[in-house]
């Protein structure tokens, strides 16, 4: 936690969207010593080579790219899609697309390699929250939000269901500067946990996106200092234990249990993604009867285009 009377990052919140700030790092000791690891610079996340068959034997049949866009326009320009045309997934989600479809750059509408395209956005506020799904195959069925009036006018759910699996894409609300929100989010929570329940139930399910928290204390740069801010409150972690123990899997960390430093996301102040001081917010969880199907779930921590990186899951459905 900063010093008394340090102005704190966590304070500083992006326009409208961004609402998990990191602390800057605290001071070195007045000694002006640094520890080894300071000295040495920075420890970044080295993705590894991609693993295309699970230790079951089985081998993928399925890449998905799940990416927090931070704006779709903005990310364009910054030559995200790009990116995306070399990774090359079967299916394409995207959070915070701050975007109606009419308003979308003419390159991604159009995108002849993803003919099934899918859009959701505030029904209130232009320009905030907002999700897309691309597709190279058509779903069986598309539908939007989760059923309920209370979370469904922000637009942060799509759900595709395929043959043999249902694909969810979601930006989960935050809960926002002050923890404004915590009480609404923590309903969503809820409510969203039954939602998924409800469809494991009929069929293998993949949830996809920005899910606002940080799980545990490796998966964030400065734990001890965000144990009171947005996304690392204990009732946020608690909602995501309880969609763990509901049944889901967090992919990442079924295959990297013990590894550090893997974020997702990195505020655009302190120059904090050069310094890795970051949090991992972005996630694959699958049911467990896709558990012997998981290859590999993979972050893109070097692709650039937004202050969230893209993440990649291999598996066999």
């Amino acid at each position: 936690m900063p010093k008394r009377g340090k102005k704190k990052v966590e304070d500083e919140v992006l326009p409208e969207e961004k609402e998990v700030a990191e602390p800057e790092p605290k001071k070195a000791k007045k000694s002006g010593a640094k520890t080894e690891k300071e000295a040495d610079g920075p420890i970044l996340y080295q993705d590894p080579p991609d693993k295309l068959t699970a230790p079951s034997g089985k081998k993928y049949t399925l890449k998905v790219t799940s990416w927090n866009v931070d704006g779709i326009r903005a990310w364009f320009k910054k030559k995200g899609l790009e990116w995306v045309c070399e990774e090359n997934p079967d299916v394409l989600c995207l959070q915070e697309t701050k975007c109606a479809e009419k308003q979308l750059p003419a390159e991604v509408r159009d995108l002849a390699e993803y003919p099934h395209k899918y859009w959701a956005c505030s029904d209130d506020k232009e320009g905030y929250s907002g999700v897309a799904l691309l597709s190279k195959t058509k779903p069986v069925d598309v539908t939007y939000g989760i059923g309920e009036e209370e979370h469904d006018k922000e637009g942060r759910v799509i759900t595709a269901e395929f043959p043999s699996y249902f694909l969810v894409t979601a930006y989960v609300p935050n809960a926002g500067r002050g923890l404004v929100r915590l009480e609404y989010r923590q309903r969503w929570d809820v409510a969203f946990r039954s939602y998924l329940q409800g469809l494991a139930a009929r069929k293998p399910l993949i949830l996809c996106g920005d899910l606002n928290v940080a799980h545990q204390e490796i998966d964030l740069k400065n734990p001890k200092g965000n144990k009171k801010n947005a996304g690392f409150t204990p009732e946020e972690r608690d909602g995501f234990t309880k969609l763990l123990e509901a049944g889901f899997i967090d992919s990442f960390r079924h295959l990297y249990p013990d590894t550090p430093y893997a974020y997702t996301f990195w505020t655009y102040m302190m120059n904090a993604r050069a310094k890795n001081v970051g949090w991992r917010l972005d996630y694959f969880l699958v049911s467990k009867d896709l558990l012997e199907g998981l290859c590999d779930s993979k972050i893109r921590s070097s692709a650039l285009g937004s202050d969230h990186c893209p993440i990649t899951l291999y598996v066999a459905v």
